[in-house]
């Protein structure tokens, strides 16, 4: 069965690589920032999976597919943020979290479509807590520079030149960088589809 990636992260599209699967990549240029502006009071559990359900849901579908939306978000100190954007807020998020933990949750929601038609879906969040590092002045100045935090969300990676300043997770290591592989099993299970059948 034809697996589509919802979402153009590189580092969701290795992460299913590496486990066996080679998906078919759909963006679905959805206005995240509109899309949150609309929601009544969620959690930020219910923010991620309402951002990961709209652009599983926008892309286009095949007659017989299963897709995968996923986004991810940074909840420190009671605040949801996402990607930083620019280096002046990456500069001051990263003082702001340095030495202190923080929990990256990320939403999945994953569709069976049939004949072209949704016939099944299930959605949920995974959350995993982060135990940041200090960088120096030094290293955090280098780390802006390459332009790595300013598009991922919370401002850091862990599987990539952010690794070196993350002291530590407890939880699930793939969610972290952006697809959760046992969460979104146990959903592809809930919508009727056999991991191995992706292989």
């Amino acid at each position: 069965m034809r697996l589509i990636l919802a979402s153009q992260s590189p580092a969701r599209l290795d992460v299913l690589r590496s486990a066996g699967v080679e998906p078919v990549v759909r963006v679905s240029g959805v206005d995240e920032d509109a899309l949150v502006e609309s929601l009544d009071n969620p959690t930020p559990e219910e923010t991620v999976v309402a951002l990961s359900a709209a652009k599983a849901e926008a892309i286009e579908h095949d007659d017989e597919c299963v897709v995968i939306g996923c986004d991810s978000m940074l909840l420190f100190e009671g605040e949801l943020v996402g990607k930083p954007g620019t280096a002046e807020v990456a500069r001051e998020r990263w003082r702001r979290v340095s030495g202190k933990t923080g929990a990256l949750i990320t939403g999945h929601t994953v569709l069976r479509v049939s004949q072209g038609v949704v016939v099944d879906r299930a959605s949920a969040a995974e959350s995993t807590t982060v135990r940041f590092g200090t960088p120096t002045d030094e290293e955090l100045e280098a780390y802006i520079a390459s332009g790595e935090p300013l598009n991922v969300a919370g401002g850091f990676t862990i599987d990539g030149r952010g690794g070196w300043f993350i002291d530590g997770i407890d939880g699930d290591h793939s969610s972290v960088i952006g697809i959760s592989l046992p969460l979104t099993r146990r959903l592809l299970g809930q919508v009727g589809v056999s991991v191995s059948a992706l292989w």
